[in-house]
């Protein structure tokens, strides 16, 4: 009998198979977004068992157990590791169509060779096979990143991260990837958090002299130095999330003041946050552009929505979800505000809302430039989106509105060390989509011509656009 994983999954066609296994397949992986933690590259940390590697933070698999009716102790709570593991081989099977089931399966076939079926039959033999790998060397966080290829490897860090494991990685010789910090400072445009003030102040004590910011002078002066120590550490990318991208204008005495006030712990109206807003991103992307950075802008989810589970279990466990909103006007205005003072930096948009797409893809035609191919683009399918349907939507969306050609490609924004595979399931789709193209005559079928551009997306894209310094292959 066939494994459900084979050589040409998801392949369905000819021409589709020749995309893949004679190009897209022996590309390198250039991870430009993720949320790996840094001291675990940088101690090579070798985890005990599967549910270290595999349900930590792993809010996809948990709001799937809990659809399912699983008690939050096998989820997030104190069962016992194997336990954990026990209940989510259980909901396996009955995550048909969710692209959990895809990920499952092909993550335990190309990292741990095991293409039985997980389910609670087959649960205690995978388990033990699973936790054995596990102690090899190449199941190592950089045996991971070594045995995938991983050339470029971006993490998400706050600005006031010392980063000092990023520091250790670039010193370790036997670390190939290179594992570079992103810029996300969107504490630094809550205002109306409580916590607001305390950020100003630890922003104070990250900085050279650690005076401290009492003025939106300074706390514009803070941001900037950061950019330039991160940029010190290999840096080039930012990254900032949005439920939606306000644009209001206003002028640097109307920021200052309300600045002042939120310092103050004062109550703002919605239109003093977004005229804040506003007003401290066209700064942050004049520093990107300054240093050559790409700005990346993830807008539309709606965080933390079941306030009862937040108060027990805090953030990212699983409770957020996609926003409707209004984009097309505030996102021509802040890119067309950058653009009229030459401060518009390479920018990709992720949009958490489907509906949004041949919008972006409009939008982003309006601000290309000359030197630089595909300076603002669309991003991935993001979040609840990173599955077939999704990238499918997303790519159609690109090229029938835009260049796909130029699209700098799929990334794994995840905390997971056993999520690069997700490249690989990108990389089938693409390859699929295009070579159903050929098949049905709306392609030629110029595999080398083809081909190339299936590589480009790949990697080539990334590799150019972001221009990560020492990367050399």
């Amino acid at each position: 009998m066939s494994t459900f994983i084979h050589e040409d999954w998801l392949l369905q066609n000819k021409s589709a198979q020749i995309l893949y296994h004679d190009y897209a397949k022996k590309m390198p992986i250039h991870d430009f977004h993720n949320h790996l933690t840094p001291a675990e590259i940088a101690s090579n940390r070798q985890f005990n068992n599967m549910t270290e590697i595999w349900l930590g933070g792993d809010h996809y698999k948990w709001r799937a157990m809990r659809w399912l009716g699983i008690e939050e102790r096998f989820i997030t709570g104190d069962a016992s590791d194997e336990d954990k593991f026990m209940m989510w081989a259980k909901c396996v099977p009955y995550t048909v169509g969710n692209p959990l089931y895809h990920w499952t399966h092909l993550e335990l076939a190309r990292y741990f060779g095991i293409h039985e079926l997980l389910s609670e039959d087959t649960a205690r033999g995978i388990w033990e096979k699973c936790n054995e790998k596990l102690q090899d060397p190449s199941m190592s966080t950089n045996g991971i990143l070594k045995q995938f290829d991983v050339r470029v490897a971006c993490t998400t860090d706050a600005p006031t991260d010392s980063l000092e494991h990023h520091q250790q990685i670039a010193k370790n010789p036997d670390i190939d990837t290179v594992v570079v910090p992103s810029f996300r400072p969107d504490r630094a445009l809550d205002v109306v958090h409580a916590t607001f003030k305390d950020y100003v102040q630890e922003l104070s004590g990250s900085t050279k002299s650690g005076q401290t910011i009492t003025t939106y002078t300074q706390f514009i002066e803070a941001l900037g130095e950061r950019v330039g120590y991160f940029h010190e550490q290999g840096g080039r990318v930012s990254d900032h999330g949005f439920e939606t991208l306000p644009y209001v204008p206003a002028n640097e005495q109307e920021v200052s003041f309300i600045f002042s006030r939120a310092l103050n712990g004062e109550t703002l109206s919605q239109e003093e946050i977004h005229k804040h807003q506003s007003f401290t991103m066209l700064h942050l992307a004049g520093f990107y552009h300054q240093y050559g950075w790409v700005m990346q802008l993830h807008i539309g989810a709606i965080r933390n929505n079941n306030e009862r589970m937040f108060k027990l279990l805090g953030r990212d466990t699983g409770y957020d979800s996609i926003l409707d909103y209004d984009l097309a006007r505030s996102l021509n205005a802040f890119l067309n505000q950058l653009e009229q003072f030459n401060q518009l930096p390479k920018t990709i948009i992720y949009t958490l809302n489907p509906t949004q797409y041949e919008m972006i893809a409009s939008a982003i035609g309006n601000f290309q430039a000359a030197g630089i191919r595909g300076k603002v683009q669309m991003g991935s399918g993001w979040w609840f989106h990173d599955q077939k349907d999704g990238m499918i939507r997303q790519l159609t969306a690109l090229s029938s509105i835009g260049l796909m050609s130029t699209f700098v490609g799929m990334l794994t924004d995840s905390r997971s060390f056993l999520s690069f595979t997700r490249h690989e399931y990108f990389r089938r789709i693409l390859c699929n989509l295009m070579g159903t193209w050929i098949e049905e005559g709306e392609l030629p079928s110029d595999f080398t011509f083809i081909g190339g551009i299936i590589e480009d997306i790949c990697y080539n894209n990334a590799k150019q656009y972001f221009d990560i310094r020492g990367l050399s292959v």
